[in-house]
């Protein structure tokens, strides 16, 4: 029988094993098929409610179709529709208490909620709805506690009992929380606790406080005074627990929940608490301790925690030990979750588990549509084995809600799980056509949430179908999702997933697309930076093409402060003007859509150094005193450094000295002071970005003068003339003088003599001279500082020498030694130093070169000197001439100058190589011959054995042929050469011999030609073209010569007109801008060699500069005509507008015919008929035109013409008829205005006169 149990059981767990895959099922994602109700969401267990409010008893359901709702209070059924103060929520199941009319405690009571359709029925917990309390505090008459120091106290709170517990604190009368220590702390339970008491414990407002947090009200006791006596205190004593009492207790705590133990001990000093657990080690991350060790507290309670826990008091008298007992019990809780609601097919198999654990072990009831399942209806395809419910071959039909209920004493678990039987086709519930972007080498899902029964087998396949993908890299998960461990590129593409039952098929696709991560490539540095400056941090990126990356900047974790000086560029964030509220951590963040990336530098703001501070001298002596300062702000640099500086207030006042320097670890410096100085210090710190503000000076401290601690330093003893000794020294400053009446003491006396030291006193000076001594004899000095307080150490002795005088003795033994042709070594016996009579300098050697040996070569005298300082016997004379006499003497010299010279000696030195011909020049070129013409060298260094010519051809790219050498007689001075070839250029080398060897040579260059007329020149294709900016000359030349030019003379020249010269800068073509246009040149081009070479010339180029080189314009296009003719055309008009006045009016006025009759024959005025100009003579042009105004004064000139505008009326003396009417009408102003007005500046001219004027002009 045993043994078929067994079996049963093992059929049952693979039974089970096999359903498993019936129980994930998206149901919620599908709409219009049938569910049974589900719970959504309830009120807790334990409901506890604020009185003030309305009653809230949350239950909400789904379900298709839509649920109904009901409700149990108490066990029983609640008929909501009988209680006023009661609704329900619509489409929900959600009480609403309304207390306004009511108490909230009637209402106090176990709810249970039910949802309901035709496929089940599913219910709540039962949910226990109790009101929060915070009742008052009894009223109390508390008593002054009075106890004696270093006994223990302990000061009760008591509060009421609430609903939730309140939360206690103490605090005094000012509503500050009160002191609390190692030796003052308060319990759980809320009382406060004296591990001993001391005097400064007396206070009269010892309140403690309890706050409600449903209510937000806070509860005060009544104030406990406490009064420490010390008139007998309290021995010390080791430590005894108040609580807990006894030496051990025991505890229970269930699992999940927070565990607290504590200790608190008296004595006296304070003891001190530790905990240990006996069988292990405290729980590291779940443990912590409060109230200053007392509370030990261990969170998320297990099994594992059960056990015996020991608590240590000690203190230096002795230690005390409590063991506290835990014990942990479990409500129940599930082992491997809720049972999950069941989909089935017709004729599947499935199961329900309601497994779960509990101390002591839970009990399982099942029930089915809130019925108890032993009274539901019997179905053969159910069977119920403990905490499962095994289904098979399912009908349909037999949809319906099973609850399972897990208890014990310590709680309980209700779980709702629905099985749901249908029959439906595959259904992919992911959406069609999804794109699924990831980032290269992270994991990839593609989801295939599907919904069929039977449930569907799903598979998946990528692009072209051609396989299933199963294996590396691709998993399958229960749910149809695919997933790829490490996604790279060419995962990128179409994926099909298929789901299949067998009801029918579907497919569903999807698309993967593999993105390239995005990476910081350049992170931002750490900065240091000084304030008021810039700082760039970069934050350089890579990313895929395809996803815009944002950027963002944060400082210390937070937005960026909104500040123009701070610039965010997309790789680089720039901060201008830097202050210190910029310090901090920045950090760039690079996001896109799938991914991101971020880095983070420091920025810290450095200045200068706060000045230092508080100044103070202490320990002040003789010659010390003590500083000491407080330091400024560092600003983020260390100090490196103090300065110490002084000011001399007696001697330089205003004048700041540097005294000394100390690390910048340190704030005092001990001083070593001088005497006879007023000191006022100043201190300056040093970073790394320099010295700081000076501090403010410290106050003045005087050190009394004494005798001087040092002597002049630098003394010397020379003479500025042969018979004294000056005596000089560096003087002691203000400082070095210890004090007033600085005077020195100087003392000399002859070495080698024994005799006494010569003193004398000197003041206001730093030297003294001693006349009337020997020429260059030794002293011995001494100065020593002397001042009103007494004199200086013993001086050193210092030497020196009277003045020197010239010396009187010259070298002897003197001779030189020829070394070869250009150089020569002399050769003398040291002068005694007594002949000396000074220090010795050195010799000076005078020579000179008389005359070269040739008979040819003129005569030299120019001296030269050679100077060897030191006492050397013997010198080198270097860069002398070959073949030539010289003169040399030899002389000592001191500081006073130069002594007698020694005899003249003569010496001759041998011949060497001579020098280059003078001059070689080519004359008689012929085709095949030329002759060379030459000058012996200048420098001939010997006797001429002859000279050495050699020659070669040379080609047009300037490439040298072979070398031919002729030897020639020395007496030669030209050369014909024969055979050579026609139109070749040669080169040419002479140099002259001696018998030491052969000189330098000189070169010439030369053409054969290639007739007998006309020499060939070394130019060729010269043309000219005539453009805009001048004339172009362009050329060959193969030539030699670098100084090239061109000559351009007009032709036909007549005098001593000369030609003009441009120069050519290596180029083969020039432009002649200075040619005039219509003229004829001579233009040709000149290659010119040295000084003493024929030049080269071109054949002679006829150049013809045209007149007009500029281009035409036209003039209808031209500013000026276009202003010309409109003024003409303008000019016109208004003459034809004079025409059309005189026509009408001209015939009213007896002027008419005097004007007729007064015609200039010469001047014919506008025809009647067509007011057309006659034809008219501009030999009289500047007569004015009848009509036309005259000068303000009223006269013209009279030419030749009779006619005179006198006979108008206008001017002169003229009569006019008495109706005036001439006047008005020509003369442009009346007799009266005439008188008024007198001689004002003229008026304008009538456009007669301007016409008149412009024919004149044209």
């Amino acid at each position: 029988m045993m043994e078929r149990r067994r079996m049963d059981a093992a059929l049952l767990v693979l039974f089970l094993v096999h359903l498993a895959t019936a129980l994930e099922v998206p149901l919620d994602l599908l709409e219009g098929l049938p569910q049974p109700p589900t719970i959504t969401h309830q009120s807790p267990k334990d409901y506890i409610i604020d009185p003030r409010e309305n009653i809230i008893i949350q239950c909400e359901a789904k379900g298709k179709p839509h649920p109904s709702f009901s409700w149990t209070r108490n066990g029983t059924h609640f008929d909501i529709d009988q209680d006023p103060n009661v609704t329900m929520k619509p489409h929900s199941g959600t009480l609403v208490v309304d207390i306004s009319r009511t108490k909230a405690e009637q209402y106090e009571c176990v709810y249970q909620c039910t949802a309901r359709n035709k496929h089940g029925t599913a219910v709540s917990n039962n949910i226990v709805v109790r009101q929060s309390r915070s009742p008052l505090w009894s009223k109390e008459k508390i008593k002054p506690i009075v106890v004696q120091e270093g006994v223990s106290l302990v000061l009760p709170c008591r509060p009421p009992a609430g609903l939730p517990p309140p939360i206690i604190f103490w605090m005094d009368n000012n509503f500050q929380r009160l002191p609390q220590s190692r030796r003052v702390s308060q319990s759980l339970n809320g009382d406060l606790y004296f591990s001993n008491v001391l005097r400064e414990d007396s206070r009269n407002d010892y309140i403690c406080y309890a706050r409600f947090p449903y209510t937000q009200t806070i509860q005060q006791k009544q104030p406990i005074t406490v009064k420490v006596l010390n008139q007998d205190p309290a021995d010390e004593r080791k430590p005894t627990f108040l609580i807990p009492s006894g030496p051990s207790s025991s505890k229970m705590v269930l699992r999940g929940q927070v565990l607290e133990m504590e200790c608190i001990a008296e004595g006296l000093p304070t003891p001190e608490i530790s905990w240990t657990k006996n069988s292990g080690d405290l729980p590291v991350n779940r443990t912590s301790y409060l109230h200053y060790q007392k509370t030990l507290r261990i969170v998320n309670v297990s099994e594992s925690d059960a056990g015996d826990y020991r608590c240590t008091a000690r203190n230096k008298l002795g230690t005390v030990y409590h063991t506290i007992h835990i014990m942990v019990k479990a409500a129940p809780f599930w082992i491997s979750g809720a049972p999950r609601n069941l989909v089935l097919a017709p004729g599947e198999d499935g199961v329900l588990t309601c497994r779960a654990s509990g101390t002591p072990k839970p009990s399982v009831t099942w029930a089915m549509n809130g019925i108890p399942i032993e009274n539901s209806p019997k179905d053969l395809s159910r069977k119920v084995e403990d905490d499962t419910i095994i289904f098979s071959v399912v009908q349909s039909g037999s949809s319906a809600v099973y609850q399972c209920n897990v208890s014990n004493d310590y709680g309980y678990l209700l779980s709702n799980a629905f099985v749901n039987v249908l029959s439906e086709t595959p259904r992919v519930l992911t959406q069609a056509n999804k794109v699924y972007q990831v980032i290269k080498n992270h994991r990839a899902l593609l989801d295939c949430a599907s919904f069929g029964s039977p449930i569907p087998r799903i598979t998946w396949f990528k692009d072209s179908r051609s396989s299933t993908l199963d294996g590396d890299p691709y998993m399958h998960h229960d749910n149809g999702t695919l997933e790829i461990h490490v996604a790279q590129a060419h995962h990128s593409g179409k994926y099909t997933c298929v789901a299949r039952n067998t009801l029918g098929i579907y497919e569903n696709h999807v698309y993967l697309e593999v993105k390239d991560p995005t990476r910081i490539l350049k992170q931002p540095d750490y900065k240091q930076v000084q304030r008021g400056r810039s700082v760039v941090f970069e934050c350089k990126v890579t990313y895929d093409p395809s996803l815009q990356p944002t950027v963002t900047w944060l400082k210390d974790d937070g937005e960026l402060p909104d500040d123009e000086r701070l610039i965010v560029d997309f790789d680089s964030l720039t901060i201008t003007d830097v202050t210190e509220n910029d310090a901090g951590v920045y950090t760039c963040i690079m996001n896109t859509t799938l991914d991101q990336d971020s880095a983070r530098a420091e920025l810290t703001v450095v200045e200068r150094p706060d000045p230092p501070t508080d100044l103070e001298l202490t320990d002040k002596k003789k010659r010390s005193v003590q500083l000491t300062w407080t330091p400024g702000d560092e600003h983020n640099s260390p100090i490196q450094k103090f300065l110490i500086q002084y000011e001399d207030s007696l001697h330089h006042r205003g004048h700041w000295h540097n005294l000394t320097e100390v690390p910048g670890t340190k704030t005092t410096a001990h001083l070593k002071l001088s005497p006879y100085v007023h000191y006022i210090f100043r201190v300056l710190a040093v970073n790394s970005v320099g010295f700081s503000r000076p501090s403010f000076p410290s106050r003045m401290f005087k050190t009394e003068p004494a005798a001087p601690d040092e002597n002049p330093t630098g003394v010397h003893g020379f003479g500025t003339e042969h018979d004294n000794l000056v005596i000089s020294w560096k003087p002691l400053t203000g400082l070095q003088s210890n004090g007033p009446g600085l005077h020195y003491k100087v003392m000399w006396r002859q070495k080698l003599m024994e005799s006494d030291w010569t003193k004398v006193t000197v003041a206001n000076n730093s030297k003294f001279v001693v006349s009337g001594t020997p020429t260059f004899v030794p002293y011995e000095l001494k100065v020593q500082a002397v001042n009103d307080h007494g004199a200086g150490p013993e001086p050193a002795i210092a030497h020196g020498y009277s003045g020197e005088d010239l010396p009187v003795a010259a070298p002897e033994n003197v001779q030189a030694v020829l070394l070869n042709s250009t150089l020569s070594e002399v050769h003398w016996d040291p002068v005694p130093p007594k002949s000396i009579r000074g220090h010795l300098k050195g010799y000076k050697v005078y020579y000179w070169r008389e005359r070269s040996l040739h008979k040819h070569n003129p005569h030299h005298v120019e001296k030269q000197i050679l100077t060897f300082s030191g006492n050397h016997t013997h010198g080198i004379l270097p860069g002398l001439h070959p073949f030539s006499l010289y003169s040399f003497n030899v002389r000592v010299y001191n500081g006073k100058g130069d002594g007698p010279p020694s005899p003249t000696q003569q010496f001759e030195t041998p011949e060497g190589v001579p020098g280059p011909p003078t001059s070689l020049v080519v004359t008689n070129t012929n085709m095949d011959t030329l002759t060379l013409e030459w000058n012996p060298p200048h420098d001939r260094n010997g006797h001429i054995t002859g000279y050495t010519l050699k020659y070669q051809p040379v080609n047009n790219s300037n490439e040298l042929g072979p070398v031919e050498e002729l030897a020639l007689p020395a007496n030669a001075t030209s050369f014909t050469l024969l055979n050579l070839k026609y139109s070749t250029r040669y080169k040419f080398y002479l140099n002259a011999k001696t018998v030491r060897g052969a000189g330098t040579a000189i070169s010439q260059e030369a053409v054969t030609i290639m007739d007998e007329v006309r020499p060939v020149s070394p130019f060729g294709n010269v043309s000219s073209s005539s453009g805009e900016d001048g004339t172009l000359i362009s050329w060959e030349y193969w030539g030699p010569e670098k100084n090239i030019y061109v000559e351009y003379i007009v032709k036909n020249s007549e005098g001593e007109e000369k030609w003009q010269k441009e120069l050519v800068n290596g180029s083969q073509n020039v432009m002649l801008k200075g040619l005039k246009e219509g003229l004829s040149y001579r233009v040709r081009l000149v290659a010119k060699g040295h000084h003493d070479q024929p030049l080269h010339r071109s054949e002679e180029l006829l150049v013809l500069v045209p007149a007009v080189t500029s281009r035409q314009v036209d003039i209808a296009t031209q500013g000026w005509f276009i202003g010309l003719m409109c003024a003409i055309a303008l000019l016109i008009l208004i003459l034809l507008i004079i025409c059309f006045i005189q026509r009408n009016k001209g015939g009213k006025y007896p002027v008419k015919e005097k004007e007729d009759a007064h015609t200039d024959p010469e001047f014919q005025p506008m025809k009647d008929d067509d007011c057309t100009f006659g034809e008219y003579s501009d030999n009289e042009d500047h007569k004015p035109l009848k009509g036309s105004r005259t000068p303000s004064n009223g006269t013209v000139k009279r030419d030749d013409s009779d006619d005179s505008l006198v006979d108008y009326g206008e001017g002169g003396d003229g009569q006019f008829n008495e109706d005036g009417s001439f006047i008005g009408q020509y003369s442009g102003k009346s007799v009266s205005r005439e008188t008024a007005e007198g001689h004002e500046s003229s008026e304008a001219p009538s456009p007669i006169n301007a016409m008149n004027s412009l024919n004149s002009f044209v």
